[in-house]
C-alpha cells in the first residue's frame, strides 16, 4: 500500500472539488487526510488568497461553479465567502478526519448555499458527528491543527489542496492528473528537464 498525504481546508472550493475526485486515485494508495489552516499558510509564505484580489475572486467563483458542474459534482457557494473555517477544521479533528466525516462537513458547506458560519447549523453538525463543546475546544484539538499546519508549511505546502507523495508536493485540484502520472511512474517528475527547471535562475524580479 502506497501512502499519500492530502492537505486541505474547508474554506477552499478547490479542496472540496479535489475531495470529490479522490476516487480517481489508484486503489492501492492510502490517503491520509490532514486539515490545515489556509490563512496560516498564506501568512507563512507571504501570499494572498484568491478571494483577496477582487478580479481573481470573481474568476475563482465563476470557474469553480462551472468546473464542478462540468465534473458532475454537486456544488454551491455558501451564502458568504470567504468565511472563518477554524471551527470546522477543529470539528473534523475532534471527530476524526475520516473520509466520511470530512465529506459530511464539506457537503454541509459546499452543497447547500447556506451560511457556513451559522452557529445553529454548526452546532447541529457537531452533534451529528458526536462532538461536544468540551472536545471541540480542547487544547489537544487546537494543538493538532496547529501542528498539521506548521508541518505542511515546513514541507513547502503553500496552498490547498496539496498532495504529498514520496516527499514530492503537488498543488491544486487540477494537479490530480500529475499525481496519478507520478504514482504510475516517478520519472514523470524525476527527470532531467524537471531538475533543470527546478534550478532555473531568476532573470528579473518585481520591486517589493
Amino acid at each position: 500500500m502506497r501512502a499519500l498525504t492530502w492537505y486541505f481546508d474547508f474554506v477552499s472550493p478547490y479542496s472540496y472539488i479535489a475531495f470529490k475526485r479522490l476516487h480517481e486515485l489508484p486503489r492501492d494508495v492510502d490517503v491520509e487526510l490532514k486539515p490545515v489552516l489556509f490563512a496560516a499558510l498564506l501568512n507563512h509564505f507571504g501570499n494572498k488568497g484568491p478571494a483577496e484580489i477582487a478580479e481573481k475572486r470573481r474568476w475563482t467563483y465563476r470557474w469553480c461553479t462551472w468546473w464542478a458542474k462540468s465534473l458532475g459534482i454537486p456544488f454551491r457557494f455558501p451564502a458568504s465567502h470567504p468565511f472563518n473555517p477554524l471551527h470546522h477544521l477543529r470539528l473534523v479533528i475532534a471527530a476524526g478526519p475520516s473520509r466520511a466525516n470530512v465529506g459530511r462537513i464539506f457537503d454541509a458547506i459546499w452543497t447547500t448555499g447556506a451560511e457556513a458560519s451559522d452557529p445553529v447549523a454548526f452546532k447541529a453538525l457537531a452533534a451529528e458527528l458526536g462532538v461536544g463543546d468540551a472536545r471541540l475546544t480542547s487544547p489537544e484539538v487546537k494543538d493538532t491543527l496547529r501542528k498539521y499546519t506548521e508541518d505542511a508549511a515546513a514541507r513547502g505546502a503553500f496552498g490547498v489542496p496539496t498532495w504529498e507523495v514520496d516527499g514530492e508536493l503537488f498543488w491544486g485540484a487540477d494537479a490530480l492528473d500529475f499525481v496519478n502520472a507520478f504514482l504510475a511512474d516517478p520519472a514523470a517528475l524525476r527527470n532531467e528537464e524537471m531538475r533543470r527547471v527546478d534550478g532555473l535562475p531568476v532573470g528579473a524580479a518585481r520591486r517589493s
